[in-house]
Order: C-alpha cells, then sequence, then structure tokens
C-alpha cells in the first residue's frame, strides 16, 4: 500500500464511477469535502460535494463543490481566480466523508484569509486569529 497521491485527474470513467459509488451521501445527495493542503497539512475549509461535483473533481483535477445556497455547481475559483488544484482525494472508513488533498493558488476563504478557519475561543471570547490577506472586494470585485 502507498499514501503517494495518485495523479488527478482519473481518465477512467469506470474507475470515477467506483469512487463515487463508495461515497455515502446524505439524505440530500451531499458529503462533507474537507480541503487541506497537500505539502503543509493546513486545513483550508470544508464544502458540500454531490456526486455530480465529485465527478467533475476526479474528472478535471480542479475542486468543484456544490452550493447549497446557489443550488448548483460551484467550480472554487470561477469568480474570485483562487483556484484549487487537486492532488488527491480520500474517503474515509465511514464513507461519508472526503478528504481533498488540494494545491491552494490564493486564499481559500471568501473573507480574504488563506484558510475559512480563522476563529477560535481566547480569553472567553470568540477572536479572529489571522486577519486577510487580500480584501474580498479586490477578489470578487465588489
Amino acid at each position: 500500500m502507498s499514501d503517494t497521491p495518485s495523479p488527478l485527474p482519473i481518465a477512467d470513467a469506470a474507475a470515477r464511477a467506483r469512487f463515487i459509488a463508495a461515497v455515502r451521501f446524505d439524505l440530500r445527495g451531499l458529503v462533507p469535502a474537507i480541503a487541506q493542503q497537500h505539502d503543509s497539512g493546513e486545513v483550508l475549509m470544508m464544502a458540500w460535494m454531490n456526486a455530480d461535483s465529485l465527478a467533475e473533481t476526479l474528472a478535471t483535477g480542479r475542486a468543484c463543490y456544490y452550493s447549497r445556497s446557489r443550488g448548483g455547481l460551484w467550480r472554487k475559483g470561477e469568480s474570485s481566480g483562487q483556484v484549487q488544484a487537486v492532488r488527491d482525494i480520500r474517503l474515509d472508513c465511514d464513507g461519508d466523508t472526503l478528504l481533498l488533498l488540494v494545491d491552494q493558488h490564493g486564499v481559500a476563504c471568501h473573507t480574504g484569509r488563506r484558510s475559512c478557519f480563522y476563529l477560535a475561543p481566547r480569553d472567553g471570547e470568540l477572536t479572529e486569529i489571522t486577519a486577510p490577506l487580500v480584501s474580498p472586494e479586490r477578489l470578487y470585485g465588489a
């Protein structure tokens, strides 16, 4: 057994289908997906995937999620340019959570931070422990 990342994209449609079939999607057809920087281990974000977004991710090697608020596919970086190149993808022991090992280009969070996990309890308060690296206005042209 090897933990060396398998190259994405996966060209073989049958191999993609077998992987998707192993995933236990919830009643809404979704599964949580955690994005982690492949070389540093930094946890960047959590998003949802459905079978279509997972299939696209496996086929293209670029992170595609399911946006519950938009009710459709969300190709990471399509409006901000902050894409995630997926180096490997892993399914947990229960089959109900995905881990994407990514090469994050730019920031991962819509707030302009590298990671979405920037709030922590400090001295009895919820505190921002990292500052934005880029303004959301600059990311999204607002």
